[in-house]
């Protein structure tokens, strides 16, 4: 461990990581480059002449380089197969590299192709295609390293003040014109440079020679998969140290056109720096310090330094064009943060604390930090748990937090949270449901497009958000809502009917999305009604179809009986709609002695020939009724004489505790077994006239069924 953050227990929302790369500070004897496209550090020594160091996320490479004089700039290529170097304005100089053997001892070089042209900087794009910008314009290039060479692929003429790159994208955004508020954008791809369109920026009152818009005040990012170029702009005339300032996000859409879509108000002034984490805009504040303040002074300005988080995805203001937005949380600091230093041993460890926003920070995209001085790199990190303590509105924290990436575990903790908080949150929960289930309807529909590949018709309420990407919201199935939040509640601190209330409008908001709802839903709806012994509600909610047929439900209805007596005839209803369940039925009917309506039902559905007449001689045989066992049992032995055309179709050595049993009971009441086949008519007569007599024994709410 390299460092520590103090103040565990905090409501900071924003902190350095742990663990920051570790390079060789700047000093009159070494400089410090980065690479932003491959986040790395390069510090080079005495020009090279006695080392440069590259430290990166997986990076540690040391090697040793001849001395051309300063180094302007130095990157390597995105395989590590090629070290680019400037030493001159004009040209750029070529090193292959091995991480075997190291750099090659042949260099090649490339000038820019505009004559009397100043090379403003250079990035690595595709492969070993390299972007020279000059302030006379654009060129592409192609390195071979094999042959050493370099040829040209493309050239844009246009006058250029200053350029970033964004590795994520391919983006590069040019500045031009006299006072630097023209904004041209190219997109960078396999061997050619694609203009889209032009866009301008507010020049205001500019002193001569100075630009409307510098390099320092834009950052180019990727947010929601969405290209964006986030440009710093303070009120057009007016100091930076006195006017209020704004971020001016604009879209580039298809990778042809730019358009501004929002604003993020920052309501103060000072200095500004922009990172991205997590498809989040984060704008740190650094006051301008007095050179002669005092102390006091001093603490007050630092406890301004602050940084504020903006998400242009949450709902704004429009003003019909764009939209304006505010902090999520109330502006605060980065969590306090000290660096180890020096202690051969754990004993001899010291911690100095760090100086936050720093004037020695340098901000890189999308979520570095850099202090040259001190020989660190850090990613800015973001501890959503203290954002849910500062995020008072309930929805728009949910909206939050379903975008945010590996959020679920703390989305369901705030969740839990807010059923604690009932009925206080009763007004919130139906378009939370609705939040979830929304997103949970994309999910599904997208899964069926997946397997049919046509595509499904999205009858999901569109939201105000302009960049609409549902695969970047976080997904909480039924599964999820059951396991973690509706099983979990607790009656000694929610009163059962608030139970209910949530459940039912969670199963409401399902189907208001077309989303099927499983069954365990209703389940537990059904049992919490019956520990609550509201036994009419339940009734109605059955009666009303409010609660889905399924078989589940109809056995769950059947195991509460002891509880709730009507609950046996609302399972069998409940089968009976579901017109596939004549098996669960029969077994439901034997189990409870009703054997001669279960022949009833057998016969009105057709499944004379199908159903297993042992199953009916057994429970006729329990019953110890001796009419009922005579009638079930003539009436079998004449369907298998039907189905099977055999005397001996109910002699086989199944069926001879039956036959033994109708012998102990009838023995020298039926004499001719030659009546027996030729009686049919008869015995049938007798199952009806049993059933027909039966029939005052069972109660049915739909007396059709049986």
């Amino acid at each position: 461990m390299e460092s520590v953050n103090q103040d565990s227990h905090d409501d900071y929302y924003l902190e350095l990581s742990s663990d920051p790369i570790r390079f060789q500070s700047v000093s009159c004897l070494t400089n410090v480059f980065f690479d932003d496209s491959k986040q790395q550090v390069f510090a080079v020594r005495s020009g090279g002449v006695t080392g440069v160091s590259v430290k990166g996320p997986t990076e540690n490479i040391n090697f040793r380089m001849e001395d051309k004089g300063p180094v302007i700039s130095i990157k390597f290529s995105p395989d590590m197969n090629i070290l680019a170097i400037q030493h001159n304005s004009s040209s750029v100089e070529f090193i292959n590299y091995s991480p075997v053997t190291g750099l090659d001892n042949i260099e090649y070089s490339q000038s820019c192709k505009g004559k009397n042209a100043t090379i403003l900087g250079f990035v690595w794009t595709h492969g070993n295609e390299i972007v020279l910008v000059t302030d006379y314009g654009v060129e592409l290039f192609q390195v071979n390293p094999e042959k050493r060479s370099v040829r040209i692929l493309k050239c844009l003429s246009l006058g250029v003040n200053w350029f970033i790159f964004c590795p994520q994208s391919y983006l590069v955004l040019l500045s031009s014109g006299t006072v630097g508020n023209q904004m041209q954008t190219l997109h960078v791809t396999p061997g050619n440079l694609h203009k889209l369109t032009k866009f301008e920026v507010e020049a205001g009152t500019t002193k001569p020679g100075k630009l409307a818009v510098y390099e320092r005040d834009v950052a180019l990012a990727v947010l929601y998969g969405t290209p964006c170029i986030i440009l710093l702009r303070h009120q057009p005339g007016i100091n930076r140290s006195t006017g209020r300032a704004s971020v001016y996000v604009y879209t580039v859409h298809k990778m042809t056109t730019i358009k501004r879509s929002h604003i993020l108000k920052l309501d103060v002034s000072g200095k500004f720096a922009i990172n991205v984490v997590d498809n989040l805009i984060i704008v740190h504040h650094q006051t301008t310090k007095w050179l002669f303040a005092t102390v006091a002074l001093q603490a007050h300005l630092k406890s301004l330094q602050t940084s504020m988080i903006f998400d242009i995805m949450l709902p704004g203001v429009s003003d019909g064009t764009v939209m304006h937005h505010t902090s999520v949380a109330p502006a605060k600091p980065i969590r306090p943060y000290s660096l180890k230093i020096g202690g051969a041993t754990l004993s001899n460890e010291t911690y100095q604390p760090c100086q936050l926003y720093s004037p020695n920070w340098v901000v890189f995209q999308p979520n570095i930090i850099i202090d040259a001085k001190l020989g660190c790199l850090w990613y800015i990190e973001l501890k959503l748990e203290a954002l849910t303590k500062l995020v008072t509105d309930k929805e728009l924290l949910v909206e939050f937090l379903m975008q945010r990436t590996n959020a679920k575990q703390i989305l369901i903790q705030v969740l839990q949270n807010f059923m604690t908080q009932l009925p206080v949150s009763l007004m919130d929960m139906p378009v939370i449901f609705d939040k979830l289930n929304s997103v949970y309807r994309n999910y599904l529909e997208g899964e069926m497009q997946n397997q049919i590949g046509t595509p499904v018709q999205n009858n999901i309420r569109n939201t105000s958000t302009t960049i609409d990407n549902y695969k970047y919201k976080l997904l909480l199935d039924q599964s999820d809502m059951y396991s973690y939040i509706l099983s979990k509640f607790s009656e000694n601190t929610i009163e059962p009917k608030m139970i209910i209330w949530v459940l039912l409008e969670y199963i409401r908001s399902l189907a208001e999305h077309g989303i099927p709802v499983q069954h365990y839903l209703y389940e537990l709806v059904i049992t919490t009604l019956v520990q609550r012994k509201a036994y009419y509600q339940l009734h109605q909610l059955l009666q009303y179809h409010v609660v889905a047929d399924s078989k589940p439900l109809a056995c769950l209805l059947l195991s509460l009986e002891n509880l709730y007596s009507a609950a046996h005839q609302l399972a069998l209803d409940m089968l009976k709609r579901l017109g596939n369940a004549h098996e669960e039925i029969i077994e439901v009917l034997l189990s409870k002695g009703h054997i001669l309506p279960a022949l009833r039902y057998v016969r009105s559905v057709g499944m004379v020939d199908q159903v297993s007449d042992r199953k009916f001689l057994e429970a006729a045989k329990a019953t110890e009724d001796a009419t009922l066992f005579y009638s079930v049992f003539k009436f079998f032995k004449q369907r298998n004489l039907y189905l099977y055309n055999a005397t001996t179709s109910t002699k086989g050595e199944r069926y001879q505790p039956y036959i033994q049993h109708y012998k102990h009971l009838f023995e020298g009441t039926d004499n001719s077994s030659s009546s027996d086949t030729n009686s049919n008519d008869t015995a049938v007569s007798s199952v009806l006239r049993a059933i027909t007599q039966f029939d005052s024994a069972v109660t049915w709410n739909n007396a059709e069924y049986i």
